[in-house]
């Protein structure tokens, strides 16, 4: 199903009662069919709602603006979080939908960062494939051991340790409940991180779905 709302999106009704919908952010140059695949194999029957980002940068859509490679135009950040969370919103209405939990690559999981920083309330967890710090000062939040997996690549030439790190600190300050594993890997995505974050998603708690 193809729709727009506020956002260009697709959406994929689930078929398995009580598992949670998967909210799918692409990276640069995605769009709101790349990671219908992923999220099919994370979360067999699980409602599916994917995005297109609003931005784009040399014809590739993305969920903000930045500056340079790394370098995030963070007042475009806050402001596209929470026209994101809006979407959610207006989704969740629509399509009848529990809160869902983020399923973000690169770009798509440091809008999704952002989002849990500036508003917690619209995911119920996230998975932050290749993440960044996507606001160097961001709000207190409350996020109230809501759960997050963060995988990084250990030869990821775009995000450094130390950032994902403080990314790791950011939302542990927080208060969310967050796993971080490192994968010897670059930064695109390998078949650790789908069966890692596979197996996370299936162990969520019921109440996540609720």
């Amino acid at each position: 199903m193809t729709g727009t709302l506020s956002f260009t999106h697709r959406f994929q009704p689930g078929s398995a009662p009580g598992a949670a919908p998967l909210l799918l952010l692409h990276g640069t140059g995605g769009d709101e069919n790349d990671l219908l695949p992923l999220g099919a194999t994370l979360a067999p029957g699980a409602a599916l709602l994917s995005p297109r980002g609003q931005v784009l940068e040399h014809g590739m859509p993305r969920f903000f603006r930045r500056l340079a490679e790394g370098v995030f135009d963070e007042d475009d950040v806050r402001r596209r979080a929470l026209e994101l969370g809006a979407f959610i919103d207006e989704a969740r209405q629509r399509y009848h939908l529990a809160a869902p939990v983020a399923v973000g690559y690169s770009n798509g999981a440091n809008i999704a960062a952002a989002l849990l920083l500036l508003q917690p309330d619209a995911l119920a967890g996230a998975v932050l494939f290749r993440a960044m710090v996507p606001l160097a000062q961001p709000p207190a939040a409350r996020l109230s051991r809501k759960p997050v997996l963060i995988l990084s690549g250990k030869a990821d030439p775009i995000v450094p340790a130390s950032n994902s790190a403080k990314l790791c600190s950011q939302l542990i300050e927080a208060g969310a409940d967050v796993t971080h594993t490192t994968l010897p890997t670059g930064h695109q995505l390998s078949p650790a991180d789908i069966a890692l974050a596979r197996d996370w998603i299936a162990g969520l708690p019921r109440a996540i779905a609720a």
